[in-house]
């Protein structure tokens, strides 16, 4: 039996594990991963080194430059207005079921150019995908994983076929131009990339939006903060992602024996980065269990760092700031269950469901009168 992966906990040996040159993302240098999982996450833009993950990262960077991201700032408002319009005169919703999912799902379809009428085949797959990143991943979840590549698979390849004989705006008619100049995208990684992209372009924002609505509402005195100072939102969402960070670890493999932390690293050790930990790491974030909107959070790592620091960061923190603006507006808001459910993923830290209740009355209210 292969002894547990060693762990970086503190800020600092997370920066190194990340940013390090002694440290790659390739699993196939891994002595603990199984070859026939490195084998399936060979050709996908997280596990992949320079310079193939060069290459491919660039093909699809100028889509997420911050730029970019801010003329989708308009979309992302009305479609936040299109999912909130009929839910106020409910009083009640469950926030990720009725809106945390189904905004960033519907913005990364739009982007890329897939049906957004298909969101909720995607949101079971994705589930079944992202099980796999978990380290005791079983037999079974690899299973589930290879069933959702295979339904991803029959419902891309036809679409990418589409884009080829007639292309549109859109990113997957840009990444399969890119797949026919032949050096630029192998046929594989076309098919990795967009389906990482509709997993990861969602599942994140997803997570910040119900963690950080759900950190506001245990914290009544930020929550109001944030009402009469919406000035602060931008510092807030920083604060949200180290507070309660979404993606909780990720997982880099030593190129060479090393020492971190004063550990002995032998080469092809895998180390977890625990990126939460780190954001709670009482050396570069003073008290750093409470939540406080007005603190500098940007060294935060929740979108990790170096080469594969998140390439959709500038969208989820886009995404985060519009959909909360607009949460924390109702009136009245509180949480219907202080007990919440949480996804049996370790990896993930992302809520099953946040039943959340408002004045009805005062909503509408406020909604007709802008």
């Amino acid at each position: 039996m292969n002894p547990p992966p060693r762990t970086a906990r503190s800020h600092a040996a997370v920066q190194i594990v990340l940013r390090g040159a002694d440290w790659t993302s390739d699993p196939h240098r891994a002595s603990q991963v199984p070859d026939l999982a490195a084998e399936a996450l060979s050709s996908v833009l997280l596990f992949m080194d320079a310079p193939d993950h060069t290459r491919v990262r660039g093909l699809i960077s100028k889509a997420f430059t911050p730029r970019s991201i801010e003329r989708l700032r308009p979309r992302i408002a009305e479609l936040t207005e299109e999912l909130l319009a009929p839910i106020r005169e409910a009083g009640a919703l469950d926030v990720i079921s009725d809106f945390a999912y189904p905004l960033p799902v519907t913005v990364i379809c739009e982007l890329l150019g897939v049906p957004a009428a298909d969101r909720e085949l995607f949101r079971t797959l994705t589930r079944d995908m992202a099980a796999v990143i978990d380290l005791d991943a079983t037999a079974e979840d690899y299973g589930r994983a290879a069933g959702a590549a295979l339904t991803f698979t029959a419902y891309l390849v036809p679409l990418f076929e589409h884009r080829r004989r007639d292309p549109e705006d859109d990113l997957i008619s840009a990444l399969v131009a890119a797949e026919e100049a032949g050096d630029r995208l192998a046929a594989d990684e076309l098919l990795t990339t967009v389906m990482l992209l509709l997993v990861a372009g969602h599942e994140t924002t997803m997570n910040l939006i119900g963690n950080g609505l759900l950190a506001l509402l245990r914290h009544p005195d930020q929550l109001e903060l944030l009402r009469t100072h919406p000035e602060l939102m931008s510092a807030a969402v920083e604060e949200l992602l180290r507070y309660d960070t979404p993606v909780r670890r990720v997982p880099r493999i030593a190129r060479r024996n090393t020492l971190l932390d004063g550990q002995h690293i032998a080469a092809g050790e895998q180390v977890i980065a625990m990126l939460h930990d780190a954001n709670h790491d009482p050396t570069v974030f003073p008290s750093p269990d409470a939540l406080d909107i007005t603190r500098d959070a940007r060294r935060h790592v929740a979108f990790g760092a170096g080469a594969h620091h998140c390439l959709g960061a500038p969208l989820a923190r886009a995404e985060a700031q519009v959909a909360l603006a607009a949460l924390v507006d109702l009136p009245d808001l509180q949480l219907v269950t202080d007990e919440q459910r949480w996804r049996p993923i370790e990896t993930l830290h992302a809520l099953e469901s946040l039943s959340v209740a408002f004045d009805p009355a005062a909503a509408s209210a406020i909604a007709g009168a802008r």
